[in-house]
């Protein structure tokens, strides 16, 4: 069995087809509700597919990008920008290839990412994916928890500008939101399956189109107020920072990008959702891949590039918190409910996958334990219950409260962002998805295409480093001057 639902196979037995129709008393019935892997029928299609990875995309990242052009200028951001899309749209549709091993109709189903890499590569390199891609989910979740924070507190800040003017501090502390946030995602939580938050998804794709629309708008309208483009050719001038400054905002804008891409972590998890062929699952999730990369690229261009003509070197690190905007309130209240919302969805769409590796590990390890596999029906009508399983309450509320109390520690949104973008881009966008491509496809070593991949694989990860170098170094000058649990 697979990670994905993890908690929900555990109570069932492996049923293949064929028990399942001796069970249901009518053989061709019961072939019919069950995949070719003997789990329930995949509903997913295109849109709930490009819904997941809009969900997963365009989430708090979209809101540094202003910022993060703001470093690199009106030549090197778009360039750069385009540059991350392409990539990571080329290396997705290699990683879509490998959820079959083989046959890419009738091949063994990998559930996850990391049944991806057992598959293809093995040995040490599954272990490494699998710290690799936890680490970064379980950063996510910390930067998904400041981010919502942020927003609660903007809409606070934001009508107390209203009633008291521009000029008060209007102070404010995020912790009481983060708890707020940590509570919600508690409850959250307990849905126990990726395909049974199709909905969530969907919800959340809506408010990132929202809250990002709003931030185009409110860009445009400062353009006209200003009465043209702020901004330069190469950025942020020396003179308002340091040389060393320009060097280390530069390097972290572009871990910042990598942020706003990074949804390949989750893409096997969301592949795993898809309908059975015809057409093949791969055939899909490519259409899916291209649709939400092209939508994402354009709000990116259009919500960073106007975030910087509005604002030139002043934009903020967050554009919708930062203050550049102060009216109308009302309108960045709407803006920032809806970021709160989208970060309510975009948590659990990327916790899932660790929640069910977890699950899965426990139940192997403790197969007898009734703790760990026994679940309590919870009815919610006459005709519906609830799956309660004490395990996963326990041990994804004790992981929401962890993420919680990391991000109180450490608030600082565009440091963090431009770190996660950083460390996982190269491995689990890049570095992976090639290897897998080059066994499956049994590309010869030296030969022209697999030169080229391995160029692209190593141009990628000398970003990362030079990314993670300037985020860390981002986060240490922040360190100096920071004080836990302060009001801002």
């Amino acid at each position: 069995m697979g990670e994905n639902g993890a908690a929900k196979y555990y109570q069932q037995p492996a049923f293949t087809p064929m028990d399942v129709s001796i069970e249901a008393g009518n053989g061709h019935q019961g072939l019919k509700c069950y995949d070719d892997d003997g789990r329930l029928k995949r509903t997913g299609t295109l849109w709930t597919a490009s819904a997941h990875i809009v969900t997963a995309v365009i989430g708090s990242g979209v809101l540094s990008l202003a910022w993060a052009i703001g470093q690199l200028g009106w030549v090197a951001g778009p360039v750069v920008m385009l540059l991350f899309s392409f990539v990571t749209y080329y290396t997705s549709t290699l990683l879509a290839d490998c959820y079959r091993s083989g046959d890419l109709m009738t091949g063994k189903r990998n559930y996850n990412y990391t049944d991806a890499v057992h598959s293809y590569l093995g040995g040490i390199k599954v272990k490494l994916c699998g710290c690799i891609q936890y680490a970064n989910l379980f950063g996510v979740a910390i930067g998904y928890t400041i981010a919502a924070s942020i927003s609660m507190m903007a809409i606070k800040r934001s009508n107390c500008f209203h009633e008291k003017g521009h000029d008060n501090p209007c102070h404010a502390s995020s912790n009481m939101f983060m708890i707020i946030f940590g509570v919600t995602e508690i409850f959250l939580s307990q849905i126990p399956d990726f395909d049974q938050l199709w909905w969530l998804s969907i919800v959340a794709a809506i408010m990132s189109f929202t809250y990002s629309s709003i931030g185009l708008a409110l860009g445009i309208v400062q353009v006209v107020a200003n009465g043209g483009l702020k901004g330069s050719l190469t950025g942020i001038s020396i003179g308002v920072v340091s040389p060393t400054q320009k060097i280390w905002r530069s390097l972290q804008a572009f871990g910042d990008i990598a942020f706003a891409y990074s949804f390949s972590l989750v893409l096997i998890e969301i592949q795993d959702t898809i309908k059975a062929p015809p057409p093949s699952e791969a055939k899909v999730m490519k259409k899916a891949t291209l649709l939400s990369t092209v939508v994402t690229t354009l709000f990116y261009m259009l919500c960073g590039c106007m975030g910087y003509a509005a604002f030139g070197d002043e934009a903020p690190s967050n554009l919708l918190t930062g203050f550049g905007f102060y009216n109308p309130f009302w309108l960045l209240d709407i803006a920032n409910v809806a970021i709160v919302v989208h970060l309510v969805g975009a948590y659990q769409v990327f916790c899932q996958p660790l929640f069910a590796f977890i699950e899965k590990w426990a139940a192997k390890k403790w197969p007898e334990s009734t703790f760990i596999t026994k679940e309590i029906a919870v009815p919610l009508s006459s005709t519906k219950h609830f799956n309660l399983s004490l395990f996963r309450l326990v041990w994804r509320s004790a992981f929401v409260v962890l993420t919680t109390v990391i991000s109180m520690l450490l608030p600082f949104f565009n440091d963090v962002v431009g770190l996660l973008g950083a460390l996982g881009f190269w491995p689990l966008t890049v570095y992976f998805p090639v290897e897998m491509y080059i066994v499956q496809k049994k590309i010869p070593k030296w030969s022209t295409r697999w030169v080229c991949l391995q160029m692209l694989s190593l141009a990628c990860l000398a970003i990362t480093v030079a990314a993670a170098i300037g985020s860390v170094a981002g986060i240490v000058t922040d360190l100096k001057v920071y004080r836990p649990f302060k009001s801002s």
